[in-house]
């Protein structure tokens, strides 16, 4: 009967002392890894995109004319976008085009979104 008693309290030290051990080596592992990670490099912009390009006289009546990156180029157009509330109210990724835009678009009076981006990329230098 003794040896019953003492089985069972012996799985339990042993138990106990498995997390004590594991506790031990988790903050050195964790330690270890920050140190182990290298920061990464700083990102470059692109320097096709920050050239600055003319505009064509029908996409300065929009934007300016200025020469601009095709980055500004596409806010400013965005821009105009909003200010005369020109997103199609069904469908927000097709533009209306107005009278100044239609000139850019090639004559369409309604183009989407993406399709936008091609049609401003010819009137640019």
């Amino acid at each position: 009967m003794a040896t019953a008693k003492k089985t069972p309290a012996a799985p339990v030290k042993k138990a106990a002392a498995k997390p004590a051990a594991k506790k031990a080596a988790a903050p050195a592992k964790a330690a270890a890894k920050p140190a182990a990670k290298k920061a990464p490099a700083a990102r470059k912009p692109n320097a096709a995109f920050m050239k600055e390009l003319t505009p064509s006289a029908s996409l300065a009546a929009v934007v300016g004319a200025a020469p601009l990156p095709r980055t500004e180029v596409t806010k400013k157009v965005w821009d105009y976008i909003k200010k005369h509330d020109l997103q199609d109210a069904a469908n927000r990724r097709n533009i209306n085009a107005d009278d100044k835009l239609k000139a850019v678009f090639g004559g369409k009076a309604q183009v989407s979104m993406f399709e936008m981006t091609k049609l401003i990329s010819d009137h640019l230098k």
